[in-house]
């Protein structure tokens, strides 16, 4: 049995690698589909979807309105913090693939109910393009 719930959050990110405009400053609203796939419990759930939010819902928050960045781009990560914009540090590229291993990472890391056996995300950037990945937990 799957079961799967969207978030929407606005975020900020360039790609200084790359030969058009993304590399640029500049941002999407972005979504997030996850499903978590698994055994009926007890109750008859695969999980919570109060458990869910509980789970994606601070990842989310931590990303809204900010800007996600690569730790090597000091030079915006200095004038991010001189005018005290949000903003999240990472060790990657921001690419839609591996802001969707980010959060399959960190969905993966929580506390889940033993049942849950497959995690799937898949980030849209924009209402027509997306990344997805899933991972085995059992």
């Amino acid at each position: 049995m799957k079961i799967a719930k969207e978030f929407k959050w606005e975020m900020g990110h360039r790609l200084p690698f790359h030969k058009g405009k993304c590399k640029n400053l500049h941002g999407h609203t972005y979504k997030l589909l996850v499903e978590f796939s698994g055994d009926l419990d007890v109750n008859g759930m695969v999980m919570d979807y109060y458990d869910v939010k509980k789970v994606v819902g601070p990842i989310v928050e931590e990303l809204d309105h900010s800007f996600i960045i690569k730790n090597d781009d000091t030079e915006v990560i200095e004038f991010l913090q001189k005018i005290n914009s949000k903003h999240v540090v990472v060790n990657f590229e921001t690419t839609a693939e591996n802001i969707c291993y980010y959060f399959l990472d960190k969905i993966s890391d929580a506390d889940l109910p033993s049942n849950i056996s497959k995690i799937m995300v898949k980030v849209y950037e924009t209402e027509s393009t997306y990344a997805e990945s899933e991972r085995t937990l059992i």
